[in-house]
């Protein structure tokens, strides 16, 4: 296929843009990219898609993400308003993944997914939890991603909070799946990695069994005051801190939020490579704070890009992430949309490609054919100097007209290819009601 007349976003290390440009895709991979006319003299016989000048780019990609979370949409909560964040886990989040069944998991996952084909996003990492249907949990995720077509990295979420036999459940979904996925069909757009809830709902003891079984983590770090005065009174060592005892950092592991740390634990972090995740919307409307991300990007350390299950435009997370940070410094200056792309489109690639054998995130020869077209029409110049600026200030996942993951089209012209998006409204609607009167029940 030979996707043509484009003005084409390499996402390379010079921002490069080809206004009249091309990109031919042979299975799941990028061959060639480069002026419209060369590639169509070049590949006479190939399949052609004339893009009229729409933007071309890679898919985005999530960091972190919580496909159990789609049910919470609309939902009554009974009681007073939760006053802070352990009060929203406990009457909110806890009691939710507790009334998951493994059809409402399926069926939470792909409204997820259709959101996503929807806003471009084609690799989300995710971070489950489902408390009373943990055996096999992330293999009816796994599933709703093969029917998509899009690409993710799943792991089930051990904790404590339930007891030693949920805490044992856990680490056994995680191993079973990781051995599931290695050298099966499916390793080419599902990875798996080693899920963690948070250092304040883990003992020593499970993360030691965790650590024995795994290299790579994703867990919660210090999104609240509370998991670092946990960690205090448990070990006398910060959150960061107390999880590195145990063999949790790494540069393949993902510390999410990291909103409540000291400049110690940045410094641990920065030297074990550590990537750290970023949900500015999280992070906000649960009144959390805001992780000192620009002092993390001056210090070079991978900070990337999730939503922590908001929606899956990836558009939206990094223009609050700009906004956010200029609001809560009072200065105007701060971060910037330049390294806002730093952390969604570099250091995303970079996590990314922990997981996945080829390049991600990159329109380059070589590179996963993960490609999203953009009815965009600057209305002032677009050049690479000037890029970042454009996507904050005028790109939103509602320019999405098409997107590609693995050489697949999975939305063309705004339809949906892969997913029945009317019957899994429907199928979610029923699964969420029934959830919600688990949830009322508990």
């Amino acid at each position: 296929m030979l996707i043509h007349g484009a003005t084409v976003i390499t996402f390379d290390n010079s921002n490069r843009i080809l206004v009249d440009g091309g990109v031919f895709v042979r299975g799941d991979e990028i061959v060639d990219v480069g002026e419209s006319g060369t590639l169509l003299n070049r590949y006479p016989e190939a399949e052609r898609w004339d893009a009229q000048g729409m933007l071309l780019m890679p898919g985005m990609i999530c960091a972190h993400t919580h496909f159990y979370g789609a049910f919470a949409r609309g939902m009554y909560i009974p009681g007073e308003p939760a006053k802070d964040f352990p009060e929203i886990l406990q009457k909110l989040w806890w009691p939710l993944d507790r009334s998951l069944d493994l059809v409402g998991v399926q069926s939470s996952a792909e409204v997820c997914l259709v959101d996503a084909i929807r806003n471009g996003t084609t690799t989300l990492i995710d971070h489950h939890a489902s408390q009373n249907a943990i055996d096999g949990s992330l293999d009816s995720i796994a599933a709703a991603v093969e029917a998509s077509g899009l690409r993710s990295v799943l792991c089930y979420e051990v904790t404590d909070r339930d007891g030693p036999e949920a805490a044992r459940a856990g680490i056994r979904e995680n191993v079973r799946f990781a051995r599931a996925v290695r050298g099966s069909s499916l390793a080419e757009r599902v990875a798996a990695t080693f899920g963690l809830h948070a250092s304040m709902t883990l003992s020593d003891e499970t993360l030691e069994a965790c650590r024995a079984e795994s290299s790579r983590f994703h867990v919660h770090v210090a999104e609240h005051p509370a998991d670092a005065w946990d960690s205090l009174s448990r070990s006398g060592k910060r959150t960061a801190e107390r999880l590195h005892a145990f063999g949790i950092t790494g540069d393949e592991s993902i510390f999410a939020h990291c909103v409540h740390i000291d400049s110690w634990e940045m410094a641990l972090l920065n030297e074990t490579g550590t990537f750290v995740s970023h949900q500015p919307r999280s992070n906000m409307n649960n009144a959390v704070g805001a992780a000192d991300v620009p002092a993390m990007l001056r210090r070079e350390m991978p900070v990337v890009l999730g939503n922590d299950g908001f929606s899956n435009d990836m558009f939206a997370e990094m223009k609050v992430t700009d906004q956010l940070h200029k609001v809560s410094s009072g200065d105007p200056r701060t971060l910037g949309a330049d390294k806002v792309l730093e952390m969604a489109v570099y250091n995303n690639r970079r996590l990314a490609r922990t997981f996945f054998e080829k390049p991600l995130g990159i329109l380059a020869p070589g590179a996963c054919a993960d490609l999203i077209l953009l009815d965009y029409y600057p209305t002032t110049p677009l050049i690479g100097d000037n890029l970042p600026w454009h996507i904050l200030f005028g790109i939103s996942g509602g320019h999405v007209h098409s997107t590609i993951c693995h050489g697949r089209v999975l939305m063309r012209d705004r339809q949906l290819l892969t997913l029945d998006e009317a019957e899994i409204s429907a199928r979610s609607r029923e699964r969420a009601h029934e959830t919600w009167e688990r949830f009322w029940q508990s």
